[in-house]
Protein backbone atom coordinates (compact mmCIF):
# COMPACT_ATOMS: atom_id res chain seq x y z
CA UNK A 1 0.00 0.00 0.00
CA UNK A 2 1.40 3.41 -0.81
CA UNK A 3 2.68 5.06 2.36
CA UNK A 4 0.43 8.14 2.07
CA UNK A 5 -2.75 6.03 1.90
CA UNK A 6 -1.67 3.81 4.80
CA UNK A 7 -0.82 6.88 6.92
CA UNK A 8 -4.20 8.47 6.22
CA UNK A 9 -6.03 5.24 7.09
CA UNK A 10 -4.17 5.02 10.39
CA UNK A 11 -4.82 8.67 11.25
CA UNK A 12 -8.49 8.16 10.54
CA UNK A 13 -8.87 5.38 13.08
CA UNK A 14 -6.30 6.39 15.70
CA UNK A 15 -8.75 8.20 17.99
CA UNK A 16 -11.16 5.27 17.75
CA UNK A 17 -8.36 2.87 18.70
CA UNK A 18 -7.36 5.01 21.71
CA UNK A 19 -10.97 5.16 22.89
CA UNK A 20 -11.23 1.38 22.44
CA UNK A 21 -8.12 0.77 24.55
CA UNK A 22 -9.36 3.13 27.26
CA UNK A 23 -12.77 1.44 27.23
CA UNK A 24 -10.95 -1.65 28.53
CA UNK A 25 -9.18 0.25 31.29
CA UNK A 26 -7.33 3.42 32.17
CA UNK A 27 -3.84 3.95 30.78
CA UNK A 28 -0.98 6.39 30.46
CA UNK A 29 0.13 7.82 27.14
CA UNK A 30 3.36 5.82 26.73
CA UNK A 31 1.53 2.54 27.44
CA UNK A 32 -1.24 3.45 25.00
CA UNK A 33 1.35 4.40 22.37
CA UNK A 34 3.20 1.11 22.90
CA UNK A 35 0.03 -0.92 22.49
CA UNK A 36 -0.88 1.00 19.34
CA UNK A 37 2.58 0.75 17.82
CA UNK A 38 2.55 -3.01 18.30
CA UNK A 39 -0.87 -3.35 16.68
CA UNK A 40 -0.88 -0.74 13.90
CA UNK A 41 2.71 0.50 13.74
CA UNK A 42 1.88 4.03 14.92
CA UNK A 43 4.72 6.23 16.12
CA UNK A 44 4.91 7.24 19.78
CA UNK A 45 5.08 10.96 18.99
CA UNK A 46 1.61 10.83 17.45
CA UNK A 47 -0.14 9.95 20.70
CA UNK A 48 0.54 13.04 22.80
CA UNK A 49 -1.20 15.61 20.57
CA UNK A 50 -4.12 13.19 20.19
CA UNK A 51 -4.43 12.73 23.96
CA UNK A 52 -4.47 16.52 24.41
CA UNK A 53 -7.19 16.82 21.78
CA UNK A 54 -9.29 14.07 23.37
CA UNK A 55 -8.92 15.83 26.72
CA UNK A 56 -9.86 19.22 25.22
CA UNK A 57 -12.92 17.55 23.66
CA UNK A 58 -13.78 16.20 27.14
CA UNK A 59 -13.69 12.59 25.94
CA UNK A 60 -10.97 11.70 28.44
CA UNK A 61 -9.88 13.03 31.80
CA UNK A 62 -6.59 12.62 33.62
CA UNK A 63 -5.36 11.77 37.07
CA UNK A 64 -1.89 11.20 38.52
CA UNK A 65 -0.59 7.91 39.92
CA UNK A 66 2.64 7.69 41.87
CA UNK A 67 5.32 5.70 40.08
CA UNK A 68 7.89 3.55 41.89
CA UNK A 69 10.49 4.64 39.33
CA UNK A 70 10.32 8.37 38.71
CA UNK A 71 7.69 11.09 38.71
CA UNK A 72 3.95 10.37 38.91
CA UNK A 73 2.33 9.16 35.71
CA UNK A 74 -0.61 10.92 34.10
CA UNK A 75 -3.34 8.35 33.49
CA UNK A 76 -6.25 8.82 31.12
CA UNK A 77 -9.77 7.49 31.54
CA UNK A 78 -12.90 7.82 29.46
CA UNK A 79 -15.53 10.31 30.53
CA UNK A 80 -19.23 9.60 30.02
CA UNK A 81 -18.97 11.62 26.80
CA UNK A 82 -15.94 9.52 25.80
CA UNK A 83 -17.85 6.27 26.35
CA UNK A 84 -20.76 7.60 24.28
CA UNK A 85 -18.41 8.79 21.53
CA UNK A 86 -16.64 5.42 21.47
CA UNK A 87 -19.93 3.55 21.13
CA UNK A 88 -21.04 5.82 18.27
CA UNK A 89 -17.68 5.70 16.46
CA UNK A 90 -17.47 1.92 16.86
CA UNK A 91 -20.93 1.47 15.33
CA UNK A 92 -20.04 3.81 12.46
CA UNK A 93 -16.75 1.96 11.90
CA UNK A 94 -18.48 -1.43 11.84
CA UNK A 95 -21.01 -0.17 9.28
CA UNK A 96 -18.29 1.42 7.15
CA UNK A 97 -15.93 -1.57 7.35
CA UNK A 98 -18.79 -3.92 6.49
CA UNK A 99 -19.65 -1.85 3.42
CA UNK A 100 -16.00 -1.79 2.30
CA UNK A 101 -15.68 -5.55 2.85
CA UNK A 102 -18.82 -6.12 0.79
CA UNK A 103 -17.37 -4.04 -2.05
CA UNK A 104 -14.10 -5.95 -1.80
CA UNK A 105 -16.00 -9.24 -1.88
CA UNK A 106 -15.11 -10.18 1.69
CA UNK A 107 -18.53 -9.72 3.28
Amino acid sequence: MPEAIETQLKKGVLALCVLALLSRGDGYAYDIASRLSGAIDMGEGTIYPLMRRLQADKLVETYLVESPAGPPRKYYRLTDAGRASFAQQKAEWETFAGAVNNILGEG
